[in-house]
């Protein structure tokens, strides 16, 4: 006769859990969250922005290009020479045709450089360009 532990022991068997339903959830999360997600290009460079009153907040699918104090131009995290801004700019329309262009210029910038990075936008085909300022507040 055998005893009540021997019998535990052949009736017991190993437990099996199946993860496959779990890690297609875990992807399926992970997809979620990477195409909600936004990715923001940033210019490269702090600059302080000169404040307006009158500034507001803008879309994230624009195409920044930044001017700093000592006149340097900044594209896609990269240092540009003015010559070659229009060509920058023109690839960027061509791949985010409805984005606007934005220069985010320091407020100590020389004004010569920030007109002439806006002219070189509007050459490449820049429907609209605009000048970055902070609001009154966060100056």
């Amino acid at each position: 006769m055998k005893s009540i532990r021997q019998r535990l022991r052949q009736n017991h068997k190993a437990a099996d859990v199946n993860i496959s339903p779990l890690i297609d959830l875990v992807f399926l999360l992970l997809i979620f969250f990477m195409v909600t997600t936004s990715f923001v290009k940033e210019t490269g460079v702090d600059v302080e922005r000169p404040t307006a009153s009158t500034a507001a907040s803008a879309e994230n699918s624009n195409i920044l290009i930044a001017v700093t104090k000592e006149g340097e131009i900044f594209f896609d995290q990269q240092r540009i020479d003015i010559r070659t801004v229009r060509g920058h700019i023109a690839r960027a329309i061509a791949e985010n045709p409805g984005g606007d262009v934005i220069v985010v210029a320091d407020r100590h910038s020389h004004t010569g450089t920030v007109v002439q990075v806006m002219d070189q936008c509007r050459l490449a085909g820049a429907k609209r360009v605009n000048l970055a300022a902070s609001d009154g507040g966060t100056g």
